[in-house]
């Protein structure tokens, strides 16, 4: 399995570390790290986050990572992150 990052799903990672960094930096790197890591867990197990009926027939899902939502689509054997938001955010 191979990992890809959206263009949208790269700057959101950033748009919520400058966000945190203004009030926290150290938390900011640390957050950014967390969602960079994340999802890793995808590669061994990409059925672990709830599907998204709304996007079917693609098999586009969700994890929860600490207060985040991470978006992400399953495409052969790739995982594709798609988006990230903090899980009060508006969208």
């Amino acid at each position: 399995m191979k990992l890809k990052w959206s263009n949208e799903a790269v700057a959101d990672v950033a748009r919520l570390h400058d966000f945190l960094a203004k009030v926290n930096p150290i938390a900011a790197a640390r957050a950014a790290q967390t969602l960079t890591l994340a999802p890793r867990q995808l590669l061994d197990r990409p059925q672990v986050g709830r599907q998204l009926d709304q996007y079917l027939p693609r098999d586009v899902r969700r994890i929860i990572v600490g207060n985040y939502e991470m978006r992400y689509e399953r495409v052969e054997s790739t995982v594709y992150i798609l988006r990230v938001w903090h899980t009060r955010e508006e969208r």
